[in-house]
């Protein structure tokens, strides 16, 4: 059983994990040794069928040429269709130096020509040239590794498929007896894998290499049909033939174990930040969908521009426009991304989606984030990618690219086309951690972008909408105007809310007039108090003062009395005499 998005089932993985595992040779070709989880049986032989141009002597030359460079393991290269001195020329553009190889006894190379018009088909026909040759060769350098190249030329003169059987079964015994690692190249048949139809049931693994043209657009697909003793990814995987030789797609075969980092980082537009409570968090992936015209690529510009701004490489791939024209029109919202570019932390990668096939867009981003080594990347347009193949297709190249760049920790915006729904038009929504919707509303004669939070997995976010306005100085995000009839945005805000102003500045006045009348009140009735407050005090200093002169008249009577008794010698009043 695969997985959704091309490796092998985890199920199965545990189940090998506890089995002994099978002794394997890396081919050193990425991707591969991950979908066969560690190479080719070691000490056994591989089929490799494809049709004709499908990569099968690359593939089986990259094996070689990795076996004697970094695992130390010297090979021999048998090709029963072209010279020795052929296939070197053909090599030396993709960095292999056969010749070289050959100078530090690392590779033997051998033409085995076999010619049909010669060869009379007997019962006693056998391989002992064959064996004699690969023996001398194998002893002469110890290879561990062997590739025989194209086995049909070998067989094509004979008809007895007994023969063919027997000699297959032959050479195949006589390689893993020798211990060596081999790969043995085949044409593909009309219904069978081979054109023979027997290899494939004598060899321990069989790799089928499809090459195929599809709306003009060429596409290869690589199988591992068969793999015995071992675990493998049974789902047909793009690779490619490039400048670096056979590449297969190594996200096909990832597993979700990327890291989440906690910390965030800006999206280059302050308020939107404060919507997704600070930020984006360091690894996810954005995705922003709006219609034509709403500023989506211009959303993704501004957050390529803070990033570098912090100092972090950053990526941009557009599928719409080209570099140039992207830095003009961003300078016309006050952002020039050319300082960036030749600073050395920006690189703007462009291309039509329809130049390439969906596997080769897939390559070409790995290279890009292998080269460049980005924290940060923008996918511009990516809608564009659906023209010209259907929408599971792209779905899935998407999802991989996706996968790519969480194995990576790169925090990643893709801006794509929405449709009249809201609905993402290359159905990778549910796979983004962050999904914003910028919407083009149209009332009083005019059109205005509206900006959505639709969800952000793992942080608090506001579920409340912006208005999305294009300055000369970048984005601002603006509270919208909710009055008696709804969100109001554009002209009509602009104008309630001059309404709403001369409103407050009329109640302001009144307030201030009001506040006048208050205030001359409160001074005149201050100025009242302070004049009874005046009366009452001289009129208590008057109720003091009679009081005073009545307590001075009692004590003076008092004292007239007590001298005028002295002087009539008058004896003191008895107890209660007073009282007769």
């Amino acid at each position: 059983m695969a997985s959704e998005h091309g490796g092998a089932d985890p199920r199965s993985l545990a189940e090998a994990d506890a089995r002994p595992a099978l002794p394997k040779a890396p081919t050193g070709i990425r991707g591969l040794d991950e979908i066969t989880h560690g190479g080719l049986p070691r000490g056994r032989s591989t089929l490799v069928t494809g049709g004709t141009g499908s990569g099968k002597t690359l593939m089986a030359l990259s094996f070689l040429v990795a076996g004697a460079r970094e695992y130390g393991e010297p090979g021999v290269l048998v090709t029963f269709e072209e010279t020795a001195e052929k296939v070197t020329a053909n090599v030396a553009s993709l960095g292999f130096d056969l010749d070289g190889l050959q100078r530090d006894k690392l590779l033997v190379m051998y033409a085995f020509r076999v010619d049909p018009a010669e060869v009379i088909e007997t019962g006693a026909f056998d391989l002992e040239a064959l064996f004699l040759l690969l023996g001398e060769a194998i002893e002469r350098v110890g290879a561990k590794r062997v590739v025989l190249d194209t086995i049909e030329l070998l067989f094509g003169a004979f008809q007895d498929q007994a023969i063919v059987r027997a000699e297959l079964g032959r050479l195949f015994r006589w390689l893993e007896e020798r211990a060596v690692t081999a790969i043995v190249t085949g044409e593909r048949g009309d219904s069978v894998l081979t054109r023979h139809g027997i290899e494939e049931y004598v060899s321990d693994c069989v790799i089928a290499l499809d090459h195929r043209m599809q709306d003009e657009i060429s596409t290869r697909h690589l199988q591992v049909v068969k793999y015995r003793g071992s675990a493998h990814g049974t789902n047909a995987y793009p690779f490619l033939i490039s400048a670096r030789g056979f590449v297969v797609l190594p996200i096909t075969s990832v597993t979700l174990d990327y890291g989440a980092p906690g910390d965030r980082i800006s999206t280059g537009v302050a308020r939107l930040d404060h919507m997704l409570d600070g930020g984006l968090l360091r690894g996810s992936t954005v995705l922003v969908s709006g219609t034509a015209g709403t500023g989506k690529s211009t959303l993704g510009a501004h957050f390529a521009d803070s990033a570098c701004g912090r100092g972090e490489r950053t990526l941009m791939i557009l599928f719409e426009e080209s570099p140039d024209q992207v830095t003009r029109n961003m300078r016309s919202v006050g952002m020039d991304l050319q300082p960036w570019v030749d600073a050395g932390l920006l690189r703007i990668w462009a291309a039509r989606p329809t130049a390439f096939g969906l596997e080769t867009h897939l390559a070409i981003l790995d290279r890009l984030l292998e080269e460049f080594a980005p924290r940060v990347a923008v996918l511009d347009g990516i809608a564009s990618l659906s023209h010209g193949a259907t929408g599971p297709e792209v779905s899935s190249m998407l999802a991989r690219k996706i996968d790519m760049l969480k194995g990576r920790g790169i925090t990643a915006m893709l801006t794509t086309l929405a449709g009249a729904d809201e609905s993402s038009m290359v159905g990778v929504s549910s796979l983004v951690d962050t999904w914003l919707l910028v919407r083009n509303v149209e009332s009083n004669g005019e059109r205005n972008r509206l900006l959505f939070v639709l969800k952000s997995r793992g942080t608090a976010h506001s579920n409340q909408v912006r208005e999305f306005v294009l300055t000369d100085h970048g984005v601002e995000l603006v509270d919208v105007y909710v009055g008696p009839a709804g969100v109001v945005t554009g002209s009509a805000r602009l104008v309630l809310e001059a309404q709403e102003r001369g409103a407050n500045f009329r109640q302001g006045q009144e307030l201030a007039r009001r506040r006048r009348e208050l205030r001359g009140g409160i001074v005149e009735a201050e100025a009242r108090l302070a004049v009874l407050q005046d009366e009452l005090a001289a009129q208590r200093a008057e109720f003091e003062r009679i009081q005073e002169r009545e307590r001075r008249q009692a004590s003076d009577a008092e004292a007239d009395r007590s001298a005028l008794a002295a002087r009539r010698w008058a004896d003191p009043a008895s107890p209660g005499e007073g009282e007769r």
